[in-house]
């Protein structure tokens, strides 16, 4: 380890611990505020947030800066995501919380201008860099739903994947091991054309070619597969399902959008499997870059405690179709 009178230590920029909140309305808008004149990017838009202070915890430090900066009083804030960033003036440790829940009217304290911005198209720039990838990261739903036609039958699955899109569901992966490849194909293609008429989009599980053939917005990665790449498959998104810190790691270094952690909590396709139960899965999120879902024995009841111990949201199969076949729980 360096020491003290190190010229590298010495030169380096210091490192900050900071956090970023992200409050979100009930139409989807989330919060942007423009740093004022006299701070270092003056102009540049963020989410509201600053540095946590000696002894502090996210959350206090969270609540702290959001009501001396915009007069609210935080009532709920789950962990999200961390990033670091490299600045000429430092190098910023990053901790997003997402926000559904203040009280109070936002006012700008310290003169600072805000904004209520979609965050697949915000109307503002520019952007401060640390917060462009975590705008691509909120497009991102709370569930992802996994088909089981192999399961239930083609129909019988087009059918609750049409109903489930009618329900807001907006993230499909195409997963049918043991479907012939012909089959496959045409399912797949029938996924797309159908998730994409409704706005949603569709991942095939782990066929490169066939994602790209059936027109699919990307393939979600098998944990071998993570180990066997070299670069991240040219997709506009790319998922990878983890179970440990490394293939999380990997995913990362891969550039993959989001990671699927698990299992969570005992399934009925892996009777008897070690889980990672909720500490084990917060633990592992909290080290994240990049969004997480919990998968495991997931149901929607779960998407509140998943968010709590810092999951994007939950992926799940039976549950994801459950007002179709209620009697195929997990």
């Amino acid at each position: 380890m360096p020491g003290a009178d190190d010229p590298a230590a010495a030169s380096a920029p210091p490192l900050l611990q900071v956090v970023a909140g992200i409050l979100e309305r009930d139409d989807g808008r989330v919060l942007i505020t423009q740093r004022p004149e006299g701070k270092v990017y003056a102009g540049y838009w963020e989410f509201p947030g600053g540095k946590v202070e000696p002894g502090e915890g996210t959350f206090e430090a969270i609540a702290r800066e959001l009501r001396e900066e915009l007069s609210i009083e935080v009532v709920v804030a789950h962990p999200w995501l961390r990033r670091r960033f490299v600045y000429p003036h430092a190098t910023v440790e990053l901790r997003f919380l997402r926000i559904p829940r203040w009280n109070g009217e936002v006012h700008g304290n310290e003169g600072q201008a805000f904004s209520w911005e979609l965050a697949d198209a915000p109307a503002v720039q520019p952007m401060l860099p640390a917060n462009g990838p975590i705008l691509a990261a909120l497009r991102l739903p709370f569930e992802y739903g996994l088909t089981q036609a192999v399961a239930v039958g083609v129909t019988a699955q087009l059918a609750a994947l049409d109903t489930a899109l009618a329900g807001g569901l907006r993230l499909v992966q195409v997963r049918e091991p043991g479907m012939d490849a012909d089959a496959l194909a045409a399912f797949a293609r029938e996924v797309v054309v159908r998730s994409h008429r409704a706005g949603a989009r569709v991942l095939v599980n782990g066929e490169v070619a066939l994602a790209r053939s059936v027109g699919a917005d990307g393939v979600h990665l098998r944990a071998a597969q993570l180990a066997q790449l070299a670069e991240r498959p040219v997709f506009s998104l790319v998922g990878a399902s983890c179970h440990d810190a490394a293939e999380l790691a990997r995913a990362e270094a891969l550039g993959c959008d989001f990671a699927v952690l698990g299992p969570v909590a005992p399934t009925l396709t892996h009777p008897g499997a070690p889980t990672l139960g909720w500490a084990g899965f917060a633990a592992l999120a909290s080290t994240s870059t990049i969004p997480v879902y919990a998968l495991g024995g997931m149901r929607r009841e779960d998407l509140g405690r998943a968010r709590t111990h810092g999951a994007q949201g939950i992926a799940f199969q039976r549950a994801a179709w459950t007002s179709i076949f209620p009697g195929d729980r997990p």
